[in-house]
């Protein structure tokens, strides 16, 4: 999988890194793998900045309706993305897209990222 990611149950924490190409798939996988571990609710971290992806648009819209569709099941926790500077625009439609009220924000900076999440109260 091109998304690599660890669960700390104890922190209620996600720390996931993109790797090379990433196709909605992937994200999909991703976001299926942190529910399935009941980790919804727990803060997250994405690090992009080692990836490129493989989706348009219509993917993105897709993947706005999937994030919001769970955001309808559970309460989601924070989410801090780092992209890389080429999908900076993208991070943050994304974030945009799938909000839903949960504090949500982009970063250059993964350890200033990190920071804020382990400022984010459980949801």
């Amino acid at each position: 999988m091109p998304i690599r990611f660890s669960i700390d149950h104890a922190r209620r924490l996600v720390l996931a890194r993109a790797e090379g190409e990433i196709a909605l798939k992937d994200i999909e996988a991703f976001t299926d793998a942190v529910m399935v571990e009941n980790a919804m609710p727990y803060r997250k971290l994405f690090d992009g900045r080692g990836s490129h992806g493989k989706y348009d648009d219509h993917d993105l819209m897709q993947l706005g309706a999937r994030i919001s569709a769970y955001a309808s099941v559970e309460r989601r926790g924070a989410l801090a993305i780092v992209p890389s500077d080429e999908y900076l625009d993208l991070a943050k439609r994304f974030i945009n897209l799938g909000k839903s009220g949960r504090p949500a924000r982009v970063f250059a900076d993964p350890d200033e990222a990190l920071r804020w999440l382990l400022e984010q109260p459980d949801p």
